[in-house]
Parts: C-alpha cells; structure tokens; sequence
C-alpha cells in the first residue's frame, strides 16, 4: 500500500506539490444513489415535484459542486475542468436514483475528488428538493469506479483494487 501523501515526514497536513508532474488527460468516474419511497420516485419521473425539475437542478448542483471542490476539501488543487458529465438512471425495482459522473481535465492531479464531490452534492440536491414528502431517503454506495491518467495510469473498480 502507499504511503499517505498529504502528511509530511512530521506527520503534519500539507498540501501534495504537483508541480513537476505531467499534464495529461485525467478521467474520473464516481457514482451514488438515494433510495426514497415509491411515491417520491414517481413524483421525481413525473416532473412533479413542488420545487421544480429535480434532476435537472441536481445536475447543475452536481457541475457547481465539482467546480468547488478544492474550496471544500482543504488540500484539493484547484484545477480547469474540461468537462463534467452528469447522468441519472432511475431504478423502480429498489425506488432509487443512481447519479453517475463523469469529470475530465488535462493537468498534474487528477479529478477523482471533482468527480465525487459532484455525486454528493446532485444527491443532496435530490433530498433537499424532495424532502418535504420523505424525510427518510437514504444516500449511499458513493464511490469511485474508475480513474484514467497520470503516473497510476487506470483503475478500474473491482479489476485491481
């Protein structure tokens, strides 16, 4: 295993200097879901609900959050985004919304933290924007499913964890 690389020899909180690293093409894919009560799914699908568009306002929450990420999480790097994809499937069988995201940059750092903040935020956005009619929704199974670019080169998931 590696060894952590935001504390120094000290022990103490910095920083990782990225700068003599290549700039290549760096992809990352995160997902999450939210579980909810039937009638709250149906009220997502049928455009329903009182606030407005659900998941179309939690995809530009989810693009928002990914553009703050290193404002939230203190030793991210800022970095330019080159693109964020944001993309909702709907699972009647367990009443749940999957969001996956996919976010890329060409840089020194890769975007793994970009790409799961973004989740978090469309998901949260979904319970704010529905709360009023289920209190009890459920986010959940955030996590990374693949990382393209940079010295590690690619992960995948399940392959080579």
């Amino acid at each position: 295993m590696s060894k952590l690389t935001h504390f120094d020899a000290g022990g103490q909180a910095h920083m990782v200097d990225v700068g003599e690293k290549a700039e290549t093409r760096r992809v990352a894919v995160a997902h999450g879901s939210i579980r909810m009560l039937p009638a709250t799914l149906s009220i997502i699908t049928a455009g329903d609900a009182k606030k407005g568009d659900v998941l179309g306002i939690a995809r530009i929450a989810a693009i928002q959050g990914s553009k703050r990420t290193a404002e939230l999480i203190p030793l991210c790097h800022p970095i330019p985004l080159t693109r964020i994809g944001v993309e909702f499937s709907i699972d009647d069988a367990v009443s749940a919304v999957h969001c996956q995201v996919t976010a890329e940059t060409v840089g020194r750092t890769g975007v793994e933290m970009e790409a799961l903040t973004a989740t978090s935020i469309a998901l949260l956005t979904i319970y704010d924007m529905c709360k009023a009619v289920d209190r009890g929704m459920t986010i959940g199974e955030i996590r990374l499913l693949e990382k393209l670019g940079g010295k590690s080169g690619h992960w995948q998931a399940g392959n080579n964890d």
